[in-house]
């Protein structure tokens, strides 16, 4: 059962991976036996420093700087894998992303009536653009190759509206505060674009999925952790490895007949 999850000999691309969620990514794949090329925005010494330490795997690890939202920067990272692993990528997760993070300026999470056409624009290009161009060029490389693995990372947010209530405190505090609506209708657009793929790329032995996340703990406000638990049937938030599981069946040989799916791993928050 243990080969069915063994990753050895394949090359997986995490972009986003300098992040909270994508170094959980990258260094459960590698500890599978993967080789990771990881892809961020700023892939400088000090911020990859800072997220893996100086003690990361440099024969399973490639960092390189990549903008998402450009083709000829997707497009170079690639020929530097390629170049690096002497062969296209096995598998793309695609994890970047941008949201508006509670310490925003007041326009950023103000009424939607109000919400700036720049920030809608900014985070559409991340969070659905990003992927479409990575899936054009990652995504093209494997097809030609005749396998491979993608996995378009969602959000609850995706599936259903953001619960305004779960800011209510900050309300109460005076303050003008709404989840904004960039992040949700970025996170929806990609499960229709996972099952496009999935029926394009199927007869080329290229899978594609989409994983359904919640909210991961990062030291929230107290308040707003309270009113996240209690819509949760599981009572918590999720700690930030405990969506590594996903990303290394979809990766791995367990999943070879899985395309075109959503596995939602949400604590029960959508079950309500």
């Amino acid at each position: 059962m243990s080969n069915l999850f063994d990753l050895s000999g394949r090359i997986v691309v995490v972009t986003g991976g300098l992040g909270q969620l994508g170094h959980q990514f990258a260094t459960a794949l590698v500890a599978q036996g993967a080789r990771v090329a990881v892809l961020d925005v700023t892939a400088d010494a000090a911020a990859i420093e800072r997220r893996y330490g100086n003690d990361w795997n440099r024969d399973a690890l490639l960092f390189l700087a990549c903008d998402v939202t450009n083709r000829s920067s997707l497009e170079a990272a690639l020929a530097a894998i390629t170049t690096r692993f002497n062969q296209v990528p096995h598998g793309l997760v695609n994890n970047a992303a941008l949201d508006s993070p509670p310490d925003s300026p007041p326009e950023e999470n103000g009424p939607f009536e109000t919400y700036p056409e720049a920030s809608w624009e900014k985070v559409m290009a991340v969070n659905a653009k990003g992927p479409f161009l990575a899936c054009q060029v990652f995504g093209g490389a494997m097809a030609q190759a005749g396998r491979g693995s993608i996995v378009n990372v969602a959000s609850i947010y995706g599936t259903v509206s953001p619960d305004q209530a779960l800011y209510q405190y900050r309300r109460d505090r005076g303050e003008v505060f709404f989840k904004p609506v960039a992040y949700a209708a970025s996170k929806s657009a990609l499960y229709n674009l996972t099952r496009y793929l999935a029926a394009y790329w199927g007869g080329k032995g290229v899978r594609v999925n989409t994983v359904t996340f919640a909210g991961v703990f990062n030291n929230q406000d107290p308040e707003f952790l309270a009113r996240y638990h209690a819509k949760v049937p599981l009572g918590r938030m999720a700690d930030a490895s405990e969506y590594n599981g996903a990303i290394i069946y979809l990766m791995a040989d367990a999943s070879s007949y899985m395309t075109g799916s959503n596995m939602v791993i949400d604590g029960g928050f959508t079950a309500l």
